[in-house]
C-alpha cells in the first residue's frame, strides 16, 4: 500500500475494506477506512456503505451509526443504499423501532424506501411474532414499493407460524393476482410453519395440492412433512411421505433419517427404528454424529443397554470423537440402568478428551456420582459448575440433596435445599420428597412433616412417592396411628395409594401386632388389584400365624408359594410356631423338615413350640428329631458365645 511504486486510490481502499469485511476481519477493514482518510482520500458512498455493512454484520451497530451520521452530514441527497444497509443492520439485530425510525427519516428526506428495506423490517417483526404490526407495514409498503416474492414469503410464513392459515391463503391468492406465483420456497415456508404450528392436515393439503408442472417439492418439502408428522405420532404417514420422496427421485439426507428413527422409537416401535437405520446404511447415506447420538439415546430409552454401549463404540469406530452430548447420553442411561459406578471412569474420559461440560452434562455427571455413593465428588462438581458460569438447576440441587439425604447428611442436604430457594430456583416434588424420605428414615418425623407442609403451601401436590416416604418414616418411628391418619389424608387429596403404600402400612401394623387391622388393608389391597411384595407376604403370614389365625396364614402361605414366591426364615418359623400352637403338630413338622432342606435357620422358640405339640400328639419319633436339632442349636449358640 505504502510502496513507492504506486499510490493507493479510493477504489483499491474500497476493495480492501470489502474483502476484509467478507472474511470477518473487521478490525483490518476499519484500519483501512481510517488510513484512507488519514491519507487525504474522502470516502465515497461505496466506502461508507461497505464499512457500515461490515460493522453491522459484526454487530458493532454503534460504530456503524457513527459512520452513517458522518456520511449524512456531508451530503444533501440521502444515499438509498446506505439507508438500506443500516435498516438491515437494525433489523438483523432485532431493533425494529430503530429500523422503522430510519425508514421514516428516509421517507421524510424525499427518498422512497426500497423493497429490500421493507423486507428487512418485516423479517424483524416476524422473528418477534408481531404479526399485526407487520401486516400494517405491509399495507403501508404498497404505497412506496411493489412487494416482491420474498415479501409475500415473509408474510405467508409469519401467518402460518401464528396458525392463521386462512389469512395466509388470502395473501397467497393476492400474490397470484399481483402476477407473482408461489415457488417451492413459498410452499416450503407454508408447510414448515404449519407443521411447527401442529396444523398437519393443512400442511398435507398444501403438499397434495402442488402442481408438479409449475412447482415440484424438493428435499426440504419432504423433510418438513416427515418430521412434522413423526413428531405428532403419525409415523406411518411420515413413512409414506418418505416413500414418495424416494419415488420422486429425491435423496433423503441424514436429517430425514434422524427424524424417522427418533419418531419410530418415540412411538414404541423400536424394530422399525432399527430397520430405518439399516435402510439408511444400505442407501449409502453416512450417519453424522447428531444421528448417532440420537439413535444411541433412543436405544437406551428402549431398554437396550448393551446395544447403546455398542453404539457409543460405533461413534468412535466411524472416526467421530464423542462430544459432550454423547457422554451425557451414555452416563445418564447407564445410571438409569443401574450402572452408576461407571460414571467416574466416563467423566474422566470425557475430560481427557477435552469435552466442555454444559449444564446438562454437569447434571448428568453429578447425578451419577450421587447414585454411586460419591457424594463429596458430586458436591465438588456443583461448586465447579458455579465457577464455570453455569447456573445449577432444580435437577442439579435435587441430585445432591437426594445423595446427601441417602447417607444421612441431612443438615447439609437441608442447607443446600435452602440455598436453592435463596437462588430463586423453583423447587419440585422430587427435591421435597428426597428431604421427607431422608428425615423419615432417621426418625426425624417432625421435620419431615414440616417439609411436607411447606411443599403444600408452595402449591405443589404431593405424589404417591412423597406420601410413601412420609408413611415409611412414621411406621419406622412406630407412629402407626399417625400413619393411618396420614393415609386417610392422602386419599382425601385424591392421591391413589399404590402397592408400596399398602405394603408399608401392612408391615407397620404387623410390627406393632395389629394383625387384624393389617389383614383389613391386605384385603383392600387385593380388591384394588395390587400385588403384595415378598416382605409384605412374610409380614402378613407371620402376623396371622402369631395371632392364631392359622388357617388364613396357611392359605396365604400356600398362595405365596404357588405364585412363585420363596418363603424366608421368618415365614417358616412363624408358620411352624402357629401350626404348633394350633395343635397341628404333623403339619408343623412337615414344614420343619422343608425348612431344614431349604437351609433356613430354625429359631429355638420355634423348636420348643413344635416339640411341645409333638409330645401332645404322641409323635415321639418326630419329637426325637426335633429334640436333637434343638440340642445341636443350643450347642452352636453356646460355642458362638464362647468364641
Amino acid at each position: 500500500m505504502k510502496s513507492n511504486t504506486f499510490d493507493a486510490d479510493i477504489v483499491l481502499y474500497n476493495v480492501c475494506i470489502d474483502c476484509f469485511g467478507k472474511v470477518g476481519k473487521v478490525d483490518m477493514a476499519w484500519k483501512f477506512f481510517h488510513e484512507m482518510k488519514a491519507n487525504g482520500l474522502v470516502p465515497d458512498d461505496v466506502t461508507y456503505t461497505s464499512m457500515m455493512g461490515v460493522l453491522c454484520k459484526a454487530n458493532r451497530l454503534d460504530e456503524a451509526v457513527e459512520i452513517f451520521e458522518q456520511m449524512e452530514q456531508n451530503r444533501q441527497v440521502p444515499c438509498a443504499y446506505a439507508y438500506n444497509t443500516m435498516i438491515m443492520g437494525y433489523g438483523s439485530a432485532g431493533k425494529f423501532d430503530e429500523a422503522y425510525s430510519l425508514l421514516e427519516r428516509q421517507r421524510a428526506k424525499g427518498c422512497i424506501p426500497s423493497v429490500v428495506a421493507y423486507n428487512c423490517i418485516l423479517t424483524c417483526l416476524g422473528k418477534k411474532g408481531k404479526t399485526d404490526k407487520a401486516l400494517r407495514i405491509f399495507e403501508e409498503m404498497k404505497r412506496d414499493a411493489m412487494p416482491n416474492l420474498p415479501t409475500y414469503n415473509i408474510i405467508i410464513g409469519m401467518l402460518c407460524k401464528a396458525g392463521n392459515v386462512e389469512a395466509a391463503f388470502k395473501v397467497r391468492d393476492a400474490m397470484k393476482e399481483a402476477g407473482l406465483f408461489p415457488n417451492v420456497r413459498t410452499i416450503n415456508i407454508m408447510i414448515d410453519r404449519l407443521c411447527k404450528a401442529q396444523k398437519l392436515d393443512e400442511a398435507c393439503s398444501i403438499f397434495e395440492g402442488m402442481d408438479y408442472k409449475v412447482c415440484s417439492p424438493d428435499g426440504a418439502t419432504f423433510c418438513s412433512l416427515i418430521d412434522g408428522l413423526g413428531k405428532q405420532g403419525r409415523v406411518d404417514d411420515a413413512y409414506r411421505i418418505y416413500e414418495r420422496m424416494l419415488d420422486a427421485d429425491q435423496i433423503p439426507n441424514v436429517v430425514v433419517y434422524t427424524s424417522l428413527i427418533r419418531n419410530f422409537f418415540k412411538c414404541d416401535r423400536k424394530e422399525d427404528g432399527h430397520k430405518m437405520y439399516k435402510e439408511m446404511m444400505r442407501s449409502g447415506c453416512s450417519p453424522d454424529l447428531m444421528l448417532l447420538n440420537t439413535y444411541m439415546d433412543c436405544v437406551f430409552k428402549a431398554g437396550e443397554t448393551e446395544k447403546g454401549r455398542a453404539l457409543f463404540e460405533e461413534i468412535k469406530a466411524r472416526g467421530f470423537l464423542p462430544d459432550t452430548r454423547s457422554y451425557s447420553i451414555l452416563i445418564h442411561s447407564l445410571v438409569k440402568a443401574g450402572f452408576a459406578r461407571e460414571t467416574y471412569e466416563l467423566y474422566y474420559a470425557m475430560k481427557d478428551q477435552g469435552c466442555v461440560l454444559d449444564t446438562r452434562a454437569y447434571n448428568t455427571v453429578i447425578d451419577g456420582f450421587c447414585k454411586s455413593g460419591k457424594v463429596n465428588k458430586a458436591y465438588q462438581l456443583l461448586e465447579e459448575m458455579k465457577t464455570m458460569g453455569h447456573h445449577p438447576t432444580v435437577v442439579t440441587y435435587g441430585s445432591v440433596v437426594d445423595g446427601l439425604a441417602k447417607i444421612d447428611r441431612l443438615d447439609e442436604a437441608y442447607m443446600l435445599f435452602e440455598e436453592a430457594k435463596s437462588n430463586g430456583i423453583e423447587l419440585n416434588q422430587v427435591i421435597y420428597s428426597s428431604l421427607i424420605d431422608g428425615f423419615g428414615k432417621v426418625g426425624r418425623v417432625d421435620e419431615a412433616y414440616l417439609v411436607m407442609e411447606e411443599m403444600m403451601q408452595k402449591g405443589l401436590t404431593p405424589n404417591v412417592y412423597t406420601w410413601n416416604c412420609l408413611l415409611d418414616g412414621l411406621v419406622k418411628a412406630e407412629e402407626i396411628n399417625e400413619a393411618l391418619v396420614c393415609f386417610q389424608s392422602m386419599k382425601d387429596l385424591k392421591c391413589t395409594p399404590n402397592q408400596i403404600t399398602y405394603c408399608i402400612l401392612i408391615n407397620g401394623l404387623c410390627k406393632v401386632r395389629k394383625f387384624n387391622k393389617a389383614f383389613v388393608f391386605w384385603q383392600e389391597m387385593q380388591k384394588q388389584g395390587l400385588k403384595p411384595n415378598t416382605i409384605t407376604y412374610t409380614a402378613m403370614i407371620s402376623g396371622l400365624a402369631k395371632s392364631g389365625n392359622v388357617a388364613q396364614a396357611s392359605s396365604l402361605f400356600e398362595r405365596f408359594r404357588a405364585s412363585g414366591g420363596i418363603p424366608d426364615s421368618a415365614s417358616y418359623n412363624a408358620m411352624i410356631e402357629g401350626l404348633s400352637i394350633a395343635n397341628r403338630a404333623l403339619d408343623a413338622y412337615q414344614l420343619f423338615e422343608e425348612t431344614r432342606l431349604k437351609g433356613c435357620s430354625i429359631h429355638t422358640k420355634t423348636c420348643v413350640a413344635l416339640l411341645d405339640a409333638l409330645h401332645k400328639a404322641e409323635c415321639l419319633e418326630q419329637a426325637a428329631i426335633v429334640g436333637a436339632v434343638l440340642r445341636e442349636t443350643a450347642k452352636s449358640q453356646h460355642a458362638a458365645r464362647s468364641w
